[in-house]
This record gives C-alpha cells, structure tokens and sequence, in this order.
C-alpha cells in the first residue's frame, strides 16, 4: 500500500448510501463510469456479470448487494472501481460498482479501530477497521477476505487468465 512518512495509507474512498468505506489506493487500477455489462447465466444477486478492461474480463460486483444492501438503480454518480486484488499465486480482477467516488485520502493505519463490538456475533469479516475522515467515519474494507470468502467471483474469475504481477504502480482514472 502506499503509505506516507507519517503511517498513513492512500484509500480511495466511496459511497454506498450515505456510509463511505476505503478501499486501498494500491489496489486500484481504474474508476470507470457504468457500462453494460454480460450477464452470466445463474449468477449470484451480486454478481452483475464481466466488463472489458483493456482486452481483460473482469467481474463486477455489486457492492451493495455484497454488503447485504438493497440495490438501487444506478446513476450519472455511480462508478465501476476497477481492482487487481493480490491472492496466493495470482491477482484476481474485480470491479466494484459504487454509488460515487470521493478522493483519495490518507488514513493513519495506527488510529484505525476494529469493527464495533455490539455485544453479539456478526459477521464483519470484510471489515478491517475504522477510521475517521473529514469529521466522519469511513469503514476500511478488508478487500482480499470480501473475495476470497466469495465463491461466485472466483468461479467467474477461474476460467480467465491471470494479470500479470509486475509491480507496475496502478493508474487511477476518474470519469
């Protein structure tokens, strides 16, 4: 991740309603405006199908959907938030679609909370922490384990071929 010389760490930040979550800046290879997208047949809720991004198919996921959100139509503010997310032996690529981009911003990795303690079991998994931004909360998504945990993406993802790992820096593009 990139980090600054005071511990903190570049997220790009979106908005699902009116909660803003981060997702790490390093991860991130392009933000693209909505597109069609190729349906597959079966597919889970949150699974919206696979984009081209540069010659490469890449699933899109519907975050909201995926964080157990209602899906609402989307509009001239919803993005794709286009990921190479780092798995044992190969980089799976992901979109995400969001409801807006914000910015980058820088979080200190040291003032990060854990998920809330409410008292009963819940499953936060995809969360790695909380930080505040800007006078609010933003909740850091644990992007490799909201995957990982995630067998539609990776039974879409199987049959395509790997990204090629070669420590290139990502290239954000906004629309």
């Amino acid at each position: 991740m990139s980090q600054t010389s005071a511990g903190e760490t570049f997220y790009v930040t979106i908005g699902i309603g009116r909660e803003i979550f981060a997702v790490p800046v390093s991860m991130v290879l392009e933000i693209l405006p909505t597109q069609q997208v190729f349906r597959i047949p079966d597919a889970p809720a949150h699974l919206d199908g696979l984009i081209d991004v540069r010659g490469r198919a890449v699933a899109v996921i519907d975050l909201r959907t995926r964080l157990g959100l209602p899906r609402v139509a989307g509009d001239e503010q919803t993005r794709i938030v286009v990921l190479d997310v780092p798995l044992p032996g190969r980089t799976l690529a992901i979109g995400l679609t969001a409801d807006r981009v914000f910015e980058v911003a820088a979080l200190d990795e040291g003032r990060l909370e854990p998920p809330p303690d409410i008292g009963v079991a819940w499953s936060h998994d995809h969360i790695l922490g909380v930080g505040r931004h800007g006078g609010g909360f933003v909740a850091v998504l644990d992007i490799v384990r909201l995957f990982t945990s995630d067998p539609a993406v990776l039974t879409a993802q199987r049959a395509m071929p790997a990204a090629r790992d070669d420590g290139a820096a990502p290239t954000v593009r906004a629309a």
